[in-house]
């Protein structure tokens, strides 16, 4: 399994897993499709399949003009919101592309149809992969509130999804408990090795933010550094993997006595949901969106208070 790394958008990562032996080939969250053709021609592997872990725009964005440059491709999700799909997935269905298996694990949070896709091979040393769109580094996923209107240039309209390198994904349409119900459903059932692809590069900040929680965590000090160098060399934090996860992102590490000392909370979704809010306070102060959408965002968040309740 040979996965090919395709930044996109400002911020994004969409993917073209490849099978070696078949030369077979499945994407994840098309973005650009010419620009995936052009990559899996250079491969020269047959593209089947489309994988899209949720229906946000810039994970969906080039389904239909794909399934028009390639009649007959499969566009699978668990969301019936996502364009041009033609096989709706349900949690714990597992495909076959060749030698590679696929898993597709429900992760609601983000959104309530959000799939993380677990692949591996059998009697390959090589480690599994999870892609998991909203599960990144440190990152929360701040589009697609209740604003509509938030423009696709926003800095707040590209933040993230379930799991990133040092973050996880805004619980958009459930609640703090569905997400970490979501997160402890995925790190008890996958093996620490797991490479962890996620659909966007917001690693520095999130390890920023981390760093913050935990200022003593030396993990958290080291991956910094290291992504830091990674970022003026203008090369991809991903992936990481479920284990050096569990080391430095706060949004994992919920049970830990510094984060809930942090946050002020114990149970670990309240714990989780304080999480949340501060990193959008972060966010918000790193880079402040247009004055209408920030007040909007920050009604929505409960960063504002009226003047009774001062």
């Amino acid at each position: 399994m040979k996965v090919k790394v395709i930044p996109v958008l400002e911020d994004n990562y969409m993917y073209l897993i490849i099978e070696e032996h078949t030369r077979e080939a499945v994407a994840v969250d098309v973005a650009v499709p010419k620009r995936l053709l052009e990559i899996a021609g250079r491969e020269g592997v047959s593209l089947t399949t489309v994988l899209t872990t949720h229906h946000h725009w810039d994970h969906t964005r080039g389904n239909a003009e794909l399934v028009h440059l390639q009649p007959g491709l499969a566009v699978m999700g668990a969301d019936e919101r996502i364009c041009a799909l033609t096989r709706r997935l349900a949690h714990g269905e597992e495909l076959r592309f060749g030698a590679i298996h696929v898993r597709c694990l429900l992760t609601p949070g983000h959104t309530s149809g959000h799939m993380s896709y677990f692949l591996w091979e059998d009697e390959c040393p090589d480690p599994p992969a999870l892609f998991s769109g909203t599960l990144q580094p440190g990152l929360i996923h701040l589009c697609n509130f209740t604003v509509p209107s938030l423009p696709p240039s926003d800095p707040l309209s590209s933040l993230g999804d379930a799991l990133s390198v040092a973050g996880c994904g805004w619980h958009l349409e459930d609640t703090a408990q569905q997400m970490y119900q979501s997160l402890t459903k995925i790190l008890g059932t996958l093996p620490p090795q797991t490479k962890v692809f996620c659909g966007h590069e917001h690693t520095l900040n999130n390890l920023e933010f981390a760093q913050k929680v935990e200022p003593c965590n030396d993990h958290v000090r080291a991956k910094l550094s290291w992504a830091q160098k990674r970022d003026d060399d203008d090369i991809p934090t991903v992936p990481s993997t479920l284990g050096e996860e569990l080391l430095y992102n706060p949004f994992l590490r919920v049970t830990e006595d510094p984060v809930r000392e942090f946050t002020g909370q114990v149970a670990p979704a309240q714990v989780l949901e304080v999480l949340c809010r501060e990193r959008a306070r972060f966010q918000l102060a790193l880079e402040p969106p247009q004055p209408q959408v920030r007040a909007l965002l920050a009604l929505q968040w409960g960063l504002l208070s009226t003047p009774q309740e001062k």
